[in-house]
């Protein structure tokens, strides 16, 4: 099932509802790339972005940092350290609004 997204789909399937790929969810708006810095939650992880911003007054950069709690699907294995791409969705809980699609590069390991 195509997603509208230049993504492949997991091997694995799911009974996830709330997967893009064997599920009903659509995705939709913006696309972003993070750490995983968190997998405690159950379904949930939470992605890690760092960026730089510049401070005027001392013509430095700071370094900053936004965390975003996302879907993880059933079908996906996910751990912390693990770069992923995540796509925005309708609202699924008080916080989360995204869903991991793929995963870019695994440094967690596969134990």
């Amino acid at each position: 099932m195509a997603i509208g997204l230049n993504v492949p789909e997991p091997e694995d399937s799911c009974a996830d509802e709330d997967c893009p790929f064997h599920g009903s969810l659509a995705v939709r708006g913006q696309t972003l790339e993070g750490t995983v810095a968190s997998t405690d939650m159950d379904k949930t992880v939470v992605v890690e972005r760092e960026y730089d911003v510049r401070v005027p007054k001392y013509d430095r950069y700071m370094k900053r940092r936004s965390r975003v709690p996302a879907h993880a699907p059933t079908c996906m294995e996910l751990s912390e350290g693990d770069t992923v791409r995540i796509a925005e969705t309708r609202p699924l809980s008080k916080t989360k609004s995204h869903v991991v699609v793929e995963v870019l590069d695994g440094e967690g390991g596969d134990a």
